[in-house]
């Protein structure tokens, strides 16, 4: 059995192209995101960390859940020095560059343990796939263009893994660097291959918080592969980057 849903969640049209699984399998995946929504959403007022940035709860106090996401934020805010960070100056506390993908990557894993080995679950351009679409075949992941809306610049061919770009063309420049508190300058887009979602989201995020510092820090992540463009428009590709040959 076939199923494809389409739903908006964390402020993002999310779809699952579940191709060995039903309904019921796919709202299990969809009730997760929900609830990551409400849980970790910076933007409701009871939310676990909105509680937790307004001194309503101790670190002690918090899900297992929540202490994993901060953990990965701390990480990733020491490995770039700061540029990525969950706190930027001036603002209240944001792990959304995290539970994205970290939250899809866990719907991923409901469907997997449901039973499910061919599906796609793409989050605004961020996709977890798994097995192959056809026989003999992988999922065919597009990566836009930074300058032209309706070109690919790569296409890669992927079985089981994730691929989530940063980049500036949806929503401007809505990156800051972290230790500044400033838009980002020096790359124009940032796309990460790996086995988790959760690791390419946040790698690509923290890459381009760190502007041209981020393509040789990106590069250097261990089980990563990169395809950045710059603002020259220079394009660094990682030899291990699964490109689809059509």
């Amino acid at each position: 059995m076939s199923v494809r849903r389409v739903e908006q969640i964390m402020g993002l049209p999310i779809s699952v192209d579940l191709r060995d699984g039903d309904d019921a399998l796919a709202e299990q995946a969809f009730a997760w995101l929900r609830a990551a929504d409400e849980q970790f959403s910076p933007f409701k007022p009871d939310s676990e960390v909105s509680r937790l940035d307004r001194g309503e709860l101790t670190r002690e106090e918090l899900t297992p859940d929540l202490v994993e996401v901060l953990s990965l934020c701390d990480w990733y805010e020491e490995s770039t020095g700061g540029a990525f960070t969950a706190r930027v100056p001036g603002r209240g506390l944001d792990p959304c560059a995290v539970v994205k993908g970290w939250a899809v990557q866990r719907a991923a894993d409901v469907l997997r343990d449901g039973g499910a080995s061919t599906f796609c679950i793409n989050a605004g351009g961020d996709v977890v796939v798994a097995g192959e679409p056809e026989a003999g075949k992988p999922w065919r992941v597009g990566v836009r263009h930074p300058d032209i809306a309706d070109q690919l610049c790569v296409v890669l061919g992927v079985r089981d893994g994730a691929v989530a770009t940063s980049a500036l063309y949806e929503r401007g420049q809505h990156i800051l660097d972290g230790r500044t508190g400033q838009p980002v300058t020096g790359l124009l887009s940032v796309t990460i291959f790996a086995e988790d979602l959760a690791i390419a989201d946040t790698t690509a995020t923290a890459a381009f918080a760190l502007g041209r510092d981020g393509i040789e820090w990106a590069a250097a992540q261990e089980d990563c592969e990169v395809f950045i463009v710059d603002e020259d428009r220079k394009v660094f590709r990682s030899p291990g980057l699964p490109v689809h040959i059509c």
